[in-house]
């Protein structure tokens, strides 16, 4: 059987448990709660699928910093 892993809605617990895929979500161990299944990563997509998700992760990454030459004291790289 597959082992998924859940989060408790009510005091965001998570934990893993192993049963099967048609299975109800089990209750928190912790609180007795009601449970949601976690996806901690996308599926993998090929073709023009790939690109739409390539563009999706991309906008949930920070942006990069300022790209100035920014080194500290004694650097030695020889600019200013």
């Amino acid at each position: 059987m597959p082992i998924y892993d859940y989060r408790c809605t009510c005091c965001q617990t998570s934990f893993e448990r192993s049963q099967s895929m048609n299975a109800e979500p089990p209750p928190c161990p912790a609180c007795g709660g009601k449970t949601a299944r976690v996806f901690l990563c996308a599926p993998a997509v090929h073709g023009r699928m790939a690109r739409g998700r390539d563009q999706a992760v991309r906008s949930l990454q920070p942006a990069d910093a300022p790209r100035g030459h920014q080194h500290g004291p004694g650097c030695g790289c020889g600019h200013s």
